[in-house]
């Protein structure tokens, strides 16, 4: 079926607009013209960054403008950015005007195949980490399924079948608070919320409407998942969630019938079985949780029980927990250092995995360069480079990154670093000067990515040595 067919779809001859061109911006925008309504897109930001963005966007049929947020005169629908606060000036007057305000999620549930079905985690701790063990649960298990959110894929593109008509047929969907608070008819089928610490209290207003934000999680007809630790989990559970669903805890102590837990060294579920009463399935080992720290435990048993509620079997929960275990300087979370996080992904040798981790952030300072072994590094650079706040530049082929920054980032601030000082230890010295170059540039809420896209042998031993030397430069920063 092509995106041009003549079906008609709650979006047809819609006059919407849209609102940021951030990650969920584009992506929202597109899916809307093939559904054949008429958008307006609006940024405050007139950019380097945005401007490409824009052209693209009107070259496929929006309306945009930037440099202000009008609300637009004639306009059915507003689709905001997750990060637009209620009382920003242009929600404020759609509000005023009665003009409905829904977000990216809300959007793509309003648009998804009737058959697919959405297992959501939500909480302020651990989100991440839940929906992509959730992932390689119900991989495991032979599902079609696929980690949606702020872990990689918008939850927008999931819900467009390709070109062959294929879409993945469970989501496993990361949610934020400001998500939720724009989805008024999300039904998940079933949902986590795994905890509730004070965080983003500035644009919810407080800690009661940040969690109650959180609470629109359990909606009519979905299966309410609790972490028994965390009161707040049990009380949006039991106050704002539909009593006719299942209500499961999990925690770290033995369960109770209707609890998944831990007993002695295994994860147990005393849910999904057939009597709870008396009988209990084993999941797996604490062992095969890595690593085993409460709170990933407690991140494992939330997955499990969302597995468990579409029928995952058992071995299938324990297999996606061993193949999830994450490898060494893959995307690891070294320190934040002044609210900058510092992340250690020395494995992306190539430029096909350097892209990946990239995607990843909305703001880096990228460390790269090395042995390009020949690969083009031209595509990686230009999808980057909206994305981009700076760039140190290390290793044998660093000049081949440069064209690439010069070509389609030109004002991008670069710092290059030479080899090892004479007489100067190996590596060490220069990942101190490397680390100190990108500290530098980077503000509150940037990352700082090691995501070479090469190999690491002209200066280092191996990559694994390379991930060390920054994380123990990025450790004496701190």
């Amino acid at each position: 079926m092509s995106h041009h067919s003549t079906t008609s779809t709650p979006f047809t001859g819609l006059r919407v607009c849209v609102a940021g061109l951030g990650v969920s911006g584009p992506p929202a925008v597109r899916l809307l013209l093939e559904h054949g309504a008429r958008v307006t897109v609006v940024d405050g930001r007139d950019d380097d960054t945005v401007r490409p963005v824009a052209a693209e966007l009107s070259a496929a049929g929006a309306e945009v403008v930037l440099g202000a947020t009008p609300l637009p005169e004639e306009c059915d629908l507003v689709v905001t950015s997750p990060g637009w606060r209620p009382d920003s000036p242009l929600l404020a007057a759609a509000a005023e005007a009665g003009i409905e305000v829904i977000g990216d999620v809300e959007l793509a549930w309003r648009i998804k195949p009737a058959d697919q079905l959405w297992l959501a985690v939500t909480g302020t701790n651990g989100k991440t980490t839940t929906v992509r063990m959730l992932e390689a649960m119900l991989r495991a298990d032979g599902r079609d399924a696929l980690a949606v959110g702020n872990v990689g894929t918008p939850v927008i593109d999931a819900v467009r079948p390709d070109a062959d008509g294929h879409y993945p047929r469970v989501l496993a969907v990361e949610l934020s608070s400001f998500q939720l608070h724009w989805s008024s008819s999300l039904r998940p089928h079933a949902a986590a919320v795994l905890n509730v610490a004070p965080d983003h209290l500035d644009w919810h207003g407080g800690l009661e409407p940040y969690a109650r934000a959180k609470g629109m999680v359990f909606a009519p007809g979905t299966l309410r998942v609790v972490n028994l630790a965390d009161p707040w989990s049990v009380r949006l559970a039991e106050e704002d969630g539909d009593p006719h669903t299942p209500l499961v805890g999990f925690g770290l102590g033995t369960p109770r019938p209707g609890e998944l837990g831990v007993v002695e060294d295994l994860l147990v579920d005393r849910a999904f079985v057939d009597d709870p009463v008396t009988s209990a399935e084993e999941l797996a080992a604490l062992a095969d949780v890595r690593p085993p720290a409460p709170h990933n435990v407690a991140n494992a048993l939330a997955a499990a029980a969302l597995a468990r509620s579409i029928g995952v079997a058992p071995a299938s929960v324990r297999a996606g927990l061993a193949a999830f275990a994450p490898e060494p300087h893959r995307i690891a979370h070294v320190a934040t250092v002044s609210g900058v996080d510092y992340v250690d992904d020395s494995k992306a040798t190539n430029p096909h995995a350097a892209a990946a981790s990239l995607g990843a952030y909305d703001t880096v300072v990228w460390i790269a360069g090395g042995l390009l072994k020949g690969a083009d590094v031209d595509e990686l650079v230009a999808a980057a480079a909206g994305r981009l706040r700076g760039a140190v530049l290390i290793g044998a082929d660093r000049a081949r990154l440069r064209e690439a920054l010069d070509a389609h980032a030109p004002d991008l601030p670069v710092v290059e670093i030479e080899g090892p000082a004479p007489g100067a230890p190996e590596g060490h010295t220069v990942m101190d000067a490397v680390v100190a170059a990108a500290a530098d540039m980077a503000r509150e809420g940037d990352t700082v990515l090691l995501a070479p896209a090469a190999a690491s042998m002209d200066m280092f031993a191996n990559y694994p040595e390379r991930g060390r030397l920054f994380a123990e430069a990025v450790r004496r920063l701190g």
